[in-house]
């Protein structure tokens, strides 16, 4: 795919945290799109979808906060996911938190299932993102997105479009979570997620971790999605993000396991979430983050 949509979710209902509303606005003016037409892609930008903001918003139940905003908004996201991939573009998501991911990968299922392709998940971050509304220790739903993409949840979000689950456990990866709530790892257990924590990277080295994580999705899907939970990164490459958790990757193996994406087949579609330009300094989580989707896109050192 040569042809890149860009698409800003600028939402922060999901999360206690104020401020990653603003991420796509930084992402662009960190130049994202300019970095993926210095390496050929035809990028456009639709812009942003409209969303309601905490101070109008209704808080609906505390285990799952601003549920209906987020709902509607995921659906509306998840109607542009699809018409983008029907086009033959690849849907570049710009968030906003985590939440928003519920209406991407939404639309990129439904598109799969539409195709007969079989939809990937590489999910970047430091957390599980696999709380529900029993499990939840906030009520924060952007605590909740891979478990809903996987089929469990709330029903308004795990039938967004009117099937379930979104994608296969068997075909979903976690990797670089270091922060995980007691729910979460029950349910990496009990359903057997393929995890990759901060520790079997220590050991192991990313390389060899990234590789085996893209080769094994490879061998399993047709289309493969990456969640690029900007957090993933340590604090001291990014401390503008919308949960930042020490020990991190740094930024060399932030790169490097972006090359490795890219090596291997590259994404689909995209999402680089949790940005927020209110804890950042001059706007460097987001030049940061930009720089590692050109990586993932194709950029090389030679």
């Amino acid at each position: 795919m040569r042809q890149v949509v860009l698409v800003g979710f600028p939402m922060d209902l999901g999360a206690d945290r104020r401020g990653v509303d603003m991420g796509p606005s930084a992402l662009r003016i960190a130049g994202i799109a300019e970095r993926l037409r210095e390496l050929g892609y035809r990028v456009s930008d639709r812009g942003d979808l409209s969303i309601r903001t905490q101070e109008v918003g209704e808080l609906y139940d505390p285990r799952l906060k601003y549920l209906p905003e987020i709902t509607r908004a995921c659906r509306e996201l998840a109607d542009v996911v699809t018409t983008i991939l029907a086009e033959g573009a690849l849907p570049l998501l710009l968030g906003g938190d985590h939440s928003m991911s519920i209406g991407s990968i939404a639309g990129v299922a439904r598109w799969c299932r539409q195709q007969g392709k079989r939809l990937g998940l590489l999910w970047i971050d430091a957390h599980g993102d696999l709380n529900t509304p029993e499990s939840t220790p906030s009520g924060n739903i952007h605590g909740m997105p891979l478990a809903v993409a996987l089929g469990y949840g709330t029903p308004e979000l795990t039938h967004l479009l009117g099937f379930a689950p979104m994608a296969e456990v068997a075909n979903c990866v976690l990797l670089g979570v270091r922060s995980l709530d007691p729910g979460e790892r029950r349910l990496i257990t009990s359903v057997g997620l393929r995890t990759y924590t901060m520790q079997d990277i220590d050991r192991r080295g990313i390389y060899t971790v990234a590789t085996e994580a893209v080769q094994y999705l490879r061998q399993h899907v047709d289309h493969l999605h990456v969640s690029f939970d900007v957090d993933v990164l340590d604090p001291s490459v990014a401390r503008g993000v919308g949960t930042p958790v020490p020990g991190g990757l740094s930024y060399r193996e932030a790169h490097l396991l972006m090359e490795t994406i890219a090596e291997l087949g590259g994404a689909q579609s995209l999402d680089v979430v949790e940005v927020n330009p209110i804890l950042d300094d001059r706007n460097t989580s987001a030049i940061v983050a930009a720089e590692m989707v050109a990586s993932l896109m194709g950029k090389r050192i030679l």
